[in-house]
């Protein structure tokens, strides 16, 4: 086998959940998704795809219908016209994220990360055999994470092929301004560098100067040319996680390449799955805003929860669906994460998981449909470090 593939780590998150799993008696937080089931309307287009004998290969780019809708939404959310050329459906986020690797990073490339980050946005261009060079993201004393932009810019030379960002960003919730994806984009036009960015958290916004309807993208600046890859997802804002289906913007002569790139890998998406989507589609106005409420009504009500407990720093991130949790005393978040599995009936994820820079957090998804749940884990929290920290 592969040394690349040997050396790759396994997840974490999948190790401190593994323990947990099959126990009535944990409240699992760990997963990066919401335990509320797929809209009815979405369910309910699937179905009738499924009935009515859509079972079969599709374009290997996805339905015509559904990139034109994708097309439409991207432009209306980014104020641009969004050809649906260049747009791919794609069977998950994950899997846009790996198939631009696979087209842009040859072996020894070199691509800069910007950490803690999702560790498949680490152990991609691993997988690749690129040579990876993080730039951590700096925690503040209330919790909150920035970006160092001088120290990520300099880091970005012509021999960096790819940069890899998430915004906002799984676990911390950190988010680009429009001024720095300026300056990113600005820097790598100079530099010949591509930009890979995740931006499946993007409609998971919270902002409370103005109703913004999405968090900064780079679709919102971008030239249609330029050399930038962005990547969504219908797991959050339409609560369609294990539906598997997600969609790339690219350039138009990546966009040429690419459906035989997706041809060696998955042939194509599901077609009952991309008629839910083309349904979530339809009625976004009615599914999304009312999630990102619910959402927002969620970190609201557990980061102060949190913040009241001894030892306990975390903040309220501007976007995503996590709250980024340090606890005094604790250095190894991957012990600790097992032991609140063990002996509080907590299930988090640990910030090793998200790379170094992430060490001694831990990930709490407050994605939940029932709010006395997060209610419930705090105070199991609260209890275990009562009970002691030895």
């Amino acid at each position: 086998m592969r040394s690349a593939i040997l050396n790759l780590e396994a997840s974490k998150i999948r190790e401190v959940a593994n323990a947990g799993m099959g126990r009535a008696d944990v409240l699992p937080f760990w997963f990066g998704e919401s335990d509320e089931t797929t809209p009815e309307v979405i369910r309910a287009a699937a179905i009738a795809s499924l009935q009515a004998g859509e079972t079969f290969y599709a374009h290997n780019m996805g339905l015509p219908e559904l990139r034109e809708a994708l097309a439409d939404y991207s432009s209306r959310l980014h104020g641009g016209a969004v050809a649906a050329e260049r747009i791919a459906v794609t069977s998950g986020g994950v899997n846009a994220l790996m198939l631009a690797m696979q087209v842009l990073v040859d072996a020894g490339d070199e691509v800069v990360v910007v950490t803690p980050v999702w560790p498949n946005l680490t152990g991609q261009p691993q997988i690749m055999g690129a040579q990876l060079r993080c730039v951590a993201l700096q925690p503040q004393e209330d919790g909150a994470w920035t970006l160092d932009l001088a120290k990520l810019l300099a880091a970005i030379t012509p021999r960096t092929r790819l940069l890899v960002l998430n915004s906002p960003n799984n676990p911390t919730g950190w988010t680009l301004t429009r001024a720095e994806q300026q300056a990113i984009l600005d820097h790598c036009r100079g530099t010949g560098t591509w930009i890979l960015s995740d931006e499946v958290y993007e409609r998971l916004y919270y902002r409370d100067d103005t109703e913004s309807r999405a968090a900064p993208s780079f679709l919102d600046i971008a030239a249609q040319d330029d050399r930038l890859v962005v990547v969504q997802s219908f797991s959050k804002a339409f609560l369609m996680t294990g539906w598997r289906l997600g969609w790339m913007v690219m350039p138009p002569a990546m966009a040429a390449q690419m459906g035989k790139v997706i041809e060696f890998n998955t042939s194509c998406a599901p077609v009952f799955a991309q008629q839910g989507a083309l349904a979530a589609l339809e009625h976004v106005a009615e599914i999304t805003p009312r999630i990102v409420a619910h959402m927002r009504a969620c970190r609201d009500a557990l980061v102060p929860a949190l913040q009241a407990l001894p030892g306990v720093r975390t903040s309220r991130a501007p976007g995503g669906m996590y709250a980024f949790v340090r606890i005094d005393g604790f250095a190894d978040s991957l012990q600790l994460a097992k032991r609140l599995v063990l002996e509080a009936g907590l299930g988090l994820a640990p910030g090793a998981a998200f790379s170094a820079e992430g060490e001694g957090w831990l990930r709490w998804c407050f994605a939940s449909k029932d709010a006395a749940r997060l209610a419930l884990g705090v105070r199991r929290l609260d209890d275990w470090l009562a009970r002691g920290r030895t």
